[in-house]
């Protein structure tokens, strides 16, 4: 069995953090310039271990194995949030890059290999997942801004790097939990059984604009006191139509004419929910429309509704599955599978190649903050269980 260097996991992990560090966290937005240096600092870490490192017109930074005609593909992301934590992507491409090095090591001219890719944007500055949906073929355009600051990062017009079926026979992103189910279990590593869905709408009040200090609160047509009942009508009706898995947020609300002494004429709530099953899914947006349809005309109010995106839920490879198990328990590593709630890179690549997922605990289930941790046993735990699994895939290829 291979042994992958747990200490230079670590290493790299570090290294990685110190690119746009604020505090404890991590400042690394897609294109910005830490991230294209962190980008430009793993591609010389991928030449160094003899992968052939390159980087398209979008930023994404693919390392392949020289000679070899097919392939395992590990990868993540190493863009943040704009106050993110140090482990959120970055720890896929660490487990990457030693896994990689200690296979070419011990099979070097392989006709098989592992290549290592660094999507860019996965959280979403311009579009979420961007990086992936280029190299899976599924960009019908760029975003609004992105190739003015591409140009402006000198990425330059290298062609795009695309997913090659005949190359690319599974991916593998490991990642942290970014939740607290792992940690509450007391379990270090995770199996993922597929990625959530998602839906989001916009739920707008029209309503009238009138002094708040001269008009009778019953005579008011007041679109915030409406949308406020609305939103506390919507936790009870959802709870009634998901699943014990399903999850929703009423994240966003905008009032005009925003003015303390002006009844509120226009709300807008933007919410979202996510499931892994499409039947729970499809229930909460018929609990949705059912509420708008109870709630307009109420107060004088008219409510309406738009649906402003969707994802389709997806289902990992069980045989993949299969294998991270069977490594977790070579390794005497009690896991337990389980879905992410989370976008990843991995449910783009899901479409369209066999993928699997590994989990490690998030401390305190904090991501997309600088508090984000992990502990350092788990993470080396993660890297050894993650490259036993890969190996196993690779040597059936």
């Amino acid at each position: 069995m291979l042994n992958v260097n747990g200490d230079a996991v670590l290493t790299t992990l570090r290294t990685l953090a110190g690119f746009g560090a604020v505090g404890s966290g991590v400042c690394r937005p897609a294109l910005s310039p830490a991230d294209l240096a962190a980008r430009r600092w793993l591609a010389g870490e991928m030449e160094k271990i003899g992968l052939r490192a390159t980087i398209d017109a979008v930023g994404n930074l693919y390392g392949a194995v020289p000679g070899a005609d097919r392939s395992v593909l590990i990868g993540s992301h190493s863009d943040s949030v704009p106050t993110g934590g140090w482990l959120d992507g970055t720890l896929g491409l660490a487990y990457g890059l030693e896994i990689a090095r200690a296979w070419m090591e011990a099979h070097p001219g392989a006709p098989v290999g592992i290549d290592l890719i660094d999507f860019s944007d996965e959280e979403g500055r311009f579009l979420s997942c961007l990086g992936s949906r280029s190299f899976c073929g599924d960009l019908p355009g760029l975003p609004a801004g992105f190739a003015e600051d591409a140009a402006t990062a000198g990425l330059g017009s290298a062609p795009p790097i695309r997913l090659d079926p005949q190359r690319h026979r599974a991916f593998f992103e490991a990642h942290i939990e970014q939740g607290p189910r792992l940690e509450a279990a007391g379990l270090p590593i995770g199996v993922v059984t597929g990625i959530f869905g998602m839906r989001r709408y916009a739920v707008r009040f029209d309503g009238r604009a009138d002094h708040a200090g001269t008009t009778p609160i019953a005579l008011r047509r007041d679109a915030a006191r409406l949308l406020y009942r609305f939103a506390d009508a919507c936790h009870h009706r959802f709870r009634q139509a998901g699943s014990t898995d399903s999850v929703w947020n009423l994240g966003k609300v905008s009032l005009q004419p925003g003015a303390v002494n002006v009844v509120v004429e226009r709300g807008e709530l933007l919410l979202e929910f996510r499931d892994l099953d499409p039947v729970a899914l499809d229930r909460l947006s018929a609990a949705l429309a059912a509420l708008v349809g109870e709630f307009d005309g109420q107060e004088g109010v008219r409510v309406s509704l738009e649906e402003a995106g969707r994802l389709a839920p997806v289902s990992l490879d069980a045989t993949l599955q299969g294998l991270v198990a069977d490594a977790a328990d070579a390794h005497g590593a009690r896991w337990m599978p389980l879905p992410s709630g989370a976008i990843h890179d991995a449910m783009v690549l899901a479409r369209s190649v066999p993928t699997a997922m590994l989990f490690v605990p998030s401390i305190g289930g904090r991501s997309h903050t600088p508090v984000e941790d992990t502990r350092a046993d788990d993470i080396v735990l993660g890297s050894h269980v993650l490259a036993q699994a890969v190996f196993a895939c690779a040597e059936s290829l």
